[in-house]
């Protein structure tokens, strides 16, 4: 096993966050390290027939939700006890952000369930699969139940 400097942690907030939390809490303990928690707000705009972006009625005001998104990040750490882990949130689709965050940051670890909360896909769901393929780093999908 490599001796991880850098690891990252994409969080949904679901219940199965808590196990995947505790699995980077156990990696980053043995290889004497600090973890990145990173959250991505999944915000897809209105499409219309053609797939090109409507302008819609009720604007959606993406700061709010980031800011929201970063409330619920810092309570997730504060109940895992992580004081010291630095937090990101993004707005995008998650499998694109978590996989440009870790190239720009060199992640040498990923750690995300192995399903989100919508469990589309029986086996990986489709985050995990992407990332997985996508990126040159380890990349840990920890089973949920």
């Amino acid at each position: 096993m490599s001796n991880y400097r850098n690891i990252l942690v994409a969080v949904d907030f679901s219940d199965a966050s808590n196990t995947v939390v505790q699995r980077a809490i156990d990696i980053a303990q043995r290889n004497n390290t600090q973890l990145t928690l990173l959250h991505v707000v999944e915000y897809m705009p209105p499409m219309d027939i053609a797939y090109e972006p409507v302008p819609t009625i009720a604007w959606i005001d993406e700061e709010a939700l980031i800011k929201r998104a970063k409330s619920s990040l810092e309570k997730f750490c504060t109940e895992h006890k992580l004081v010291n882990e630095k937090q990101v949130v993004l707005l995008g689709a998650p499998k694109l952000e978590i996989c440009q965050y870790a190239r720009d940051k060199h992640c040498d670890l990923i750690i995300l369930g192995s399903h989100g909360r919508h469990g589309i896909q029986l086996l990986l769901g489709s985050t995990a699969n992407g990332v997985l393929h996508d990126m040159p780093c380890d990349v840990l999908a920890v089973k949920l139940n």
